[in-house]
């Protein structure tokens, strides 16, 4: 998948997908293999949501998740998006098999 990668030094995460963009924190980063699936995984998943969409579920999510954990760790990573990305971000060919939706069964 193709994509513009910019360097980000303030970013507060290692990297994120701002489909067409992937911002990374620094530029070691972006050679960073598993780190990129993860991002592609996102960038399928704004896709599939018009993008727009993507970031309303997305903030909808987390902030569920921060009333019921009231922990921003533990809130991030009960994001159904952010579980399929670090579930399958290891998995070289899940981009070829990944189904539409795939989160969904996440939530």
């Amino acid at each position: 998948m193709r994509y513009w990668s910019v360097v980000v030094p303030g970013l507060p995460a290692q990297a994120m997908a701002l489909y067409p963009f992937m911002l990374f924190k620094n530029s070691k980063l972006k050679l960073d293999n598993r780190l990129i699936r993860h991002e592609q995984i996102h960038f399928k998943q704004q896709l599939e949501l018009l993008i727009v969409f993507f970031y309303i579920l997305y903030l909808l999510n987390y902030l569920i998740n921060l009333v019921r954990f009231r922990k921003h760790d533990k809130a991030y990573f009960q994001i159904c998006f952010e579980k399929e990305a670090y579930q399958n971000d290891h998995d070289l060919e899940y981009m070829k098999n990944r189904k539409l939706f795939s989160w969904i069964k996440l939530i």
